[in-house]
């Protein structure tokens, strides 16, 4: 008799994956998911925050049909509408982004597996026992070697070619379905993100399960240009940090500066604290054109595209790192250390180099060598008067600065001898450079601006990777009952609307009120360039734990998986849910019981659109600043319009809790201040306590008065019992509650969006 073999399912090939046998935990209903698999939950989250789209233009210019005018109700050839082709750009943006983080992740993976071998094993010290809540919520696997961090990038992947083809035409038709995706890749760009920094964190020997980390230094002053310097641009350290060893090996480590612009500063300097952080992306065209570096290292992500062209223009060697980023230059890296050396010093060549240990190798002699040859003269006060001796205030630059910056009255009046308007300018730049390239006169604002630029040293903690364990079983339950008031998730880019001491300004605001603040990336460079009055930045006056009133730099763009793994872990450890395969249980934790408020004040790049979008199918919501209306959706709420229907898991029954918490998962704020308002209250959650909620009201009217006057408008709708009034503001509150005609809301204990919407997660399994 023939014997019929069983036919391999999907989930038999899962259970193999993340070893299904191994019972550390249950395993949820959804170990890696495919795209529909959290659809319903999605659709959840977008039928009370709807996507809130700003098209840029009303044209698709995807195909060949094209271009397609999609006003008001007109649909493409294809048959596309506007909303759905803005949901469309916005999943291509996530998917760029994840896709970043995901290549950081397979260079850095391949490039340790391939020096250690899969089986290496992954140690984030004695503090840290739930080493990578993303990949244990979403795959439902435990990771131990670097073999299994690679099965997670490979899952990645493998969903990533499925959400780029949707993106075709002739695909998907529903703005909605876009939307599910979007958040799909988000999702999955987090756990990207967990696996790069875990396994730079294991093959690096980062610092884990330490919360005091070296501060070292940061700015343009911190750069010691007398000696030969190696300048890191880009976001991955599989260069940077062979450089560092180079150094060490040959006894150089104190006669070459290391220095950094952007995420590779930060992740060089979790590696050696000699290593110096020059700044934030904005700082970047500056500093290549003020010459200081004598050899350049891109690696990848956030790097001027015409580095080659500025390098050669500073006198500034360039090497090449990644096959992401090319630039046009010959491969060398089969060549010989000393031929390429040659090259570059006597023919002046830019090069290729693949291989990490011999562009460490031909960086560090390049500078040794050609350090002493080059006069690193830079611009002074005194000759900004001469510099803008041709300007004659036609004020193109202005006109073209994307902060509309009052950049030819600044130069007029250095001009003039007065440098006060130039530093303000400076301040508040950006660092595009197309003032200077708009000058019909050719007047050099960029090399202007190092004269007004600030050159003071100030202060950074490395970045110090996840938060312990330890550190949640200690405020997870000050965090879900509203004691402490919430968890500030300052991250991203520089593309900032005003100054760069804003990030500071709000960071230092929350920390001062006991909130927890966390900052990562070009965010975290900036919250460090401020001083106080004795001289202090906020690293060195606030404690560097995930406690109350504490500041945490958790490092580079890729550690921004510790901040969402942190409320994973909350939910977790405190509230025992297991993580295993169990992504909507968490989510609707995180979204309905753990008060964290993300803020990207100056994101620019795809890499933010899906770090955001991956917090929102989390629950987390974020508040983005006004450049960011240019990535064209939100997810906004309409308060009192919609339906704020829960089960209570208690009672297993439907309540309409009348209460906007979280108000939005995204939405854009205009101004430091109205970001201050809207991060409080999206701290609010239906679990607060009514001591927890008094709290948390105390801050949101507190802040409210501080800087817009006034009473919340909307204050009645977070009052569920006269318990949550603060006692501060009784008097002044119970009038405008009479006025507006408040009444009591149901108070819940156990909040939940499991048992609204269709799903195969039943009510017992958020129930702890």
């Amino acid at each position: 008799m023939k014997v019929v073999e069983k036919k391999r399912t999907r989930r038999d090939e899962v259970d193999e994956i993340i070893r299904a046998e191994d019972k550390w935990e249950p395993i949820g209903h959804t170990p890696m998911p495919e795209l529909p698999d959290l659809r319903n939950w999605d659709m959840r989250l977008l039928k009370t925050y709807k996507p809130f789209y700003a098209p840029m233009c009303d044209l698709c210019c995807f195909c060949t049909y094209g271009k397609c005018d999609l006003t008001g109700d007109k649909r493409g050839a294809c048959g596309i509408d506007i909303s759905t082709q803005q949901a469309r750009v916005v999943l291509l943006a996530c998917c760029m982004g994840m896709s970043a983080h995901g290549g950081h992740a397979r260079h850095v993976l391949h490039y340790l597996i391939e020096k250690y071998g899969r089986d290496y094993k992954i140690n984030l010290g004695d503090q840290v026992n739930v080493e990578a809540p993303h990949i244990r919520t979403v795959l439902g696997l435990k990771p131990e070697t670097l073999g299994d961090l690679e099965k997670a990038m490979e899952y990645v992947e493998s969903q990533l070619i499925h959400l780029i083809s949707s993106l075709h035409t002739g695909q998907e038709g529903s703005a909605l379905d876009y939307e599910s995706k979007a958040l799909h890749a988000s999702m999955l760009d987090h756990v990207a993100m967990e696996v790069a920094d875990i396994a730079q964190i294991a093959g690096f020997g980062y610092p884990a399960s330490v919360a005091d980390t070296p501060l070292v230094g940061l700015g343009w002053g911190a750069v010691d240009r007398t000696k030969p310097v190696v300048l890191l641009i880009g976001h991955n350290p599989v260069t940077a940090i062979p450089i560092v060893d180079y150094l060490n090996a040959n006894g150089l480590q104190d006669k070459v500066e290391v220095a950094g612009i952007c995420c590779t500063a930060l992740e060089v300097t979790r590696y050696s604290d000699k290593a110096r952080v020059v700044g934030p992306l904005s700082r970047q065209l500056f500093f290549i054109r003020c010459g200081i570096a004598d050899v350049i290292v891109t690696d990848e992500q956030c790097i001027r595209t015409d580095v080659p062209i500025e390098a050669a223009r500073a006198g500034t060697a360039l090497v090449a790192t990644s096959d992401k980023v090319c630039y046009g230059l010959e491969d060398v890296s089969k060549q010989e250390a000393d031929e390429i050396v040659s090259s570059m010093l006597n023919q002046g060549k830019q090069v290729l180099i693949l291989e990490p240990e011999k562009a460490a190798e031909v960086a560090v002699r390049v500078a040794l060598e050609l350090a002493p040859k080059r006069n690193k003269v830079l611009t002074k006060p005194e000759e900004i008067p001469d510099l803008a001796k041709d300007h004659r205030l036609c004020n193109m630059c202005s006109q073209v600065c994307p902060n509309l910056l009052p950049v030819g009255d600044a130069i007029e009046a250095a001009k003039n001898g007065d440098l006060q308007p130039l530093v303000d300018v400076f301040n508040r730049c950006i660092g595009c450079g197309k003032c200077d390239q708009e000058c019909p006169r050719h007047v050099p604002i960029i090399k202007m601006m190092q004269a007004a630029a600030s050159w003071e040293t100030w202060k950074i903690r490395a970045g110090r990777g996840p938060v312990m364990d330890t550190e949640i079983r200690k405020v997870g339950a000050p965090i879900v009952l509203g004691t402490i008031p919430g968890v500030i998730a300052i991250v991203g880019c520089s593309n900032f609307p005003e100054e760069i001491d804003e990030v500071a300004e709000i960071a230092e605001e929350f920390a001062k009120r006991k909130y927890i603040v966390v900052l990562s990336g070009c965010s975290a460079m900036v919250a460090g360039m401020r001083k106080d009055k004795e001289g202090k930045t906020l690293y060195e006056k606030y404690p560097p734990e995930f406690d109350a009133g504490c500041i945490i730099n958790v490092g580079s763009c890729v550690s921004n998986a510790h901040i969402t793994g942190a409320a994973m872990k909350i939910a977790n450890i405190f509230a025992t849910l297991p993580l295993r395969g169990n992504y909507e249980v968490i989510a609707d934790y995180v979204l309905n019981r753990v008060g964290a408020c993300g803020l990207a004040w100056g994101a620019y790049s795809q890499k933010a659109a899906s770090i955001a979008t991956g917090c929102n199918r989390l629950g987390i919501p974020v508040v983005v600043g006004p450049h960011s209306s240019k990535y064209r959706r939100l997810y906004m709420s309409r308060k009192e319009e919609d339906d704020w229907t829960v089960m209570d898991g208690r009672e297993k029954k439907l309540v309409d809790t009348q209460e906007p918490s979280p108000e939005h998962l995204i939405t854009v704020v205009e101004s430091k201040e109205r970001a201050i308002v809207t991060m409080a209250k999206l701290c609010i959650r239906k679990n607060d306590t009514p001591q927890g909620r008094q709290i948390k009201l105390t801050h949101y009217i507190s802040l409210h008065k501080q800087y817009l006057g006034t009473l919340p408008d909307d204050l009645h709708l977070f009052i569920r019992r006269a318990s949550d009034i603060p006692i501060f503001f009784k008097k002044e509150v119970m009038p405008y509650l009479e006025k507006v005609g408040w009444q009591e809301k149901p108070v819940l204990s156990l909040p939940t969006l499991v048992g609204t919407y269709p799903s195969e997660v039943p009510i017992d399994a958020v129930v702890h």
